[in-house]
């Protein structure tokens, strides 16, 4: 079956660009275009995607609103946000909001492509320099209060899993910085998802900020 996608940016240039590579694709499609937030958000109830690409600035609702409201309404579409990274400063709202993942548009086509195909399988991902402005608002950020009620049934193993995950390991990487096996550290992961209510690793990544457990100087 076909990934389907709403494309979600004010500027026709940008859908058009978007619209050429997946035109050329077998497992990828473009079901609706969208040049506002509400037009977003009407087209992710309405056409049900798997995916909605979604840029953060757009005339009345922005991309933040309009991803709050999809990932309530419209719980099966998943938003990959694009941003203008020298411009946007909503990285931390945009992933409270639901977002799966971020990406800068100056990436080529054929990765945001790829980065579709990832977050449409479930899982998260975020541009490396999107990564680096995300740490940078944290520790701007005054030190968090820990909230153990969020953590609630959490084993100590996975506490520690958990931290890796806000380091941005992989399960790999996680499997060998534990000593664990790889189907350990994804199991764990999985553990952690269903525990603490999270869509994906970046919802994660939040909750262990936010619990305490992770901050840019560790």
């Amino acid at each position: 079956m076909k990934i389907r996608v709403v494309l979600a940016d004010d500027q026709p240039l940008v859908r058009a660009g978007l619209r050429m590579v997946v035109a050329g694709t077998p497992d990828v499609d473009v079901v609706g275009e969208a040049g506002t937030g509400a037009q977003a958000v009407q087209l992710a109830r309405q056409l049900s995607p798997d995916v909605v690409l979604m840029d953060i600035r757009m005339p009345g609702m922005d991309g933040i609103e309009a991803t709050q409201m999809i990932t309530t309404d419209a719980p099966a579409a998943r938003v990959l946000i694009l941003t203008t990274f020298d411009d946007d400063d909503n990285v931390h709202a945009a992933l409270r909001a639901g977002a799966s993942g971020f990406l800068v548009k100056d990436m080529a086509l054929e990765d945001i492509l790829s980065a579709v195909r990832v977050v449409a399988a479930g899982d998260a991902l975020i541009a490396p320099s999107v990564t680096r402005r995300l740490i940078e608002e944290f520790a701007a950020r005054p030190a968090p209060v820990p909230e153990p009620r969020e953590l609630a049934g959490v084993t100590g193993r996975e506490r520690e899993v958990l931290i890796q995950v806000a380091r941005g390991l992989s399960n790999a990487e996680i499997a060998t910085k534990l000593h664990i096996s790889p189907g350990t550290a994804k199991a764990h992961v999985a553990s952690l998802l269903q525990k603490l209510d999270a869509r994906d690793r970046v919802q994660l990544v939040i909750i262990a900020y936010d619990a305490g457990l992770a901050s840019p100087s560790r």
